[in-house]
């Protein structure tokens, strides 16, 4: 089933439609939200609520748009509020490392490490647009929609978070 088929069943209540969707975008949706929190439990309980409320809201939805970025929109608004709420840093989150020499998962955990700490001393709107380009592998326009900025501004953002987060690694 297409997106817009699935959204236009959506909007007259069919659950299975509701459910391509989520299977089709949560693990992209809960991933994002877990990046965002590094928390298993409350990126999922955002997620949820994220959907929850596309769910209520999908009747707002502009049916000629990706459905992609607009979900992806209402989870980093929730991570947003919890963060205001509880005053979190967010940090991207560290993969399980395959099977491979421990010389080699001990470069790979240093360079992680590396990197999560400088997204730390990022700015927000910095950490933001990389997590949602190189985590949620979201395209500029789909940040930019998910994010409600001007593509110009994502494309000015990721250059800058990239040459900023360059220097604070050192590379």
């Amino acid at each position: 089933m297409e997106d817009h088929t699935a959204v236009a069943l959506s909007r007259k209540s069919y659950i299975e439609a509701c459910c391509v969707l989520v299977e089709r975008y949560g693990p992209v949706l809960q991933g994002t939200a877990y990046l965002m929190t590094k928390d298993a439990a409350i990126a999922e309980e955002l997620t949820q609520d994220a959907l929850l409320s596309a769910w209520r809201g999908i009747g707002g939805f502009l049916e000629d748009r990706p459905i992609k970025p607009w979900l992806v929109r209402i989870v980093v608004n929730r991570v947003l509020e919890h963060q205001r709420r509880s005053k979190l840093l967010t940090m991207p989150l560290d993969d399980a490392p395959e099977l491979r020499s421990a010389d080699r998962v001990a470069e790979e955990v240093e360079a992680r490490d590396a990197v999560s700490r400088g997204l730390a001393l990022l700015d927000e709107d910095h950490r933001q647009v990389l997590m949602l380009r190189y985590f949620a592998e979201l395209t500029t326009q789909e940040i930019a929609e998910s994010l409600g900025c001007p593509e110009g501004t994502v494309k000015s953002r990721l250059h800058r978070a990239t040459a900023e987060l360059r220097a604070i690694i050192g590379e």
